[in-house]
């Protein structure tokens, strides 16, 4: 099935979400380095695991299952916002 795992989630740590976001957002792993201020090599590792713990066979594989398991928002869509607290009133 192209490499989106269905039904079976995945946890990916802190780092790699943002590391998946910004591939979302259609940057180069050399952008990603600059930007999380790692090297490329780690960025070139964070990917690879992903991939493996995504079983995602290349990046739009990856954007494409991070979308169906809400990892990533884009152009607000997708997005779910956490619901506002319901203020309780104290009889």
């Amino acid at each position: 099935m192209s490499g989106i795992v269905s039904g079976t989630p995945v946890t990916l740590s802190d780092r790699e979400l943002q590391v998946v976001e910004l591939v979302a957002a259609g940057l180069t792993n050399e952008k990603i380095a600059e930007k999380l201020e790692i090297s490329k090599r780690t960025v070139d590792n964070h990917i690879s695991n992903i991939l493996n713990k995504t079983r995602a066979d290349n990046r739009v594989t990856l954007v494409r299952w991070a979308l169906q398991w809400g990892k990533v928002c884009l152009d607000n869509i997708n997005c779910c916002p956490l619901p506002r607290p319901i203020d309780k009133e104290v009889s």
